[in-house]
């Protein structure tokens, strides 16, 4: 391959050049077709090419294209609008609570301020009716002593 090292004068050495032979626009000879049996390593197969020469080799499956990006079923901006959706409804859902929820404190605290009323109301009526130094079921008013003669009020 490399020319030997040596000292002396190089020797001249006689060159042959390959010329390629073009292919001239011929119509392309279908390749044979071999029988084999599917799973087996494929037979190889021989083209004869249109200027005589032969070419052996296996056959190459065509190349197949890249399939396309799989894309979602739904689009991206439809499930951002469902998922805005969902959180407004969220939000409503809550402020929806937080209004219950003080109606229903509201309503409890005026029962407790009416029950607070009541029971302190009925322990005033109960002082105030109460029997006082446990005298008799009467009331005792004291009028100043008057002498009464023939419906004449004397005193």
């Amino acid at each position: 391959m490399y020319p030997d090292h040596t000292h002396d004068v190089p020797v001249q050495r006689a060159v042959e050049v390959h010329q390629p032979t073009p292919f001239s626009p011929a119509v392309p000879v279908p390749a044979p077709v071999v029988p084999m049996q599917p799973g087996r390593v494929p037979a190889v197969a021989s083209i004869v090419l249109p200027d005589g020469r032969v070419v052996t080799g296996y056959a190459i499956e065509p190349a197949r294209p890249e399939p396309d990006a799989v894309k979602p079923a739904v689009s991206r901006a439809a499930v951002n609008v469902a998922l805005g959706g969902v959180g407004f409804l969220a939000v409503c859902g809550g402020l929806l609570l937080l209004t219950s929820f003080i109606a229903a404190l509201t309503a409890f605290i005026t029962q407790l301020i009416i029950l607070a009323a009541v029971i302190f109301g009925g322990w005033i009526a109960v002082q105030i009716f109460s029997t006082s130094g446990h005298q008799g079921a009467g009331t005792t008013v004291n009028i100043r002593k008057a002498v009464i003669k023939r419906n004449h009020f004397h005193g």
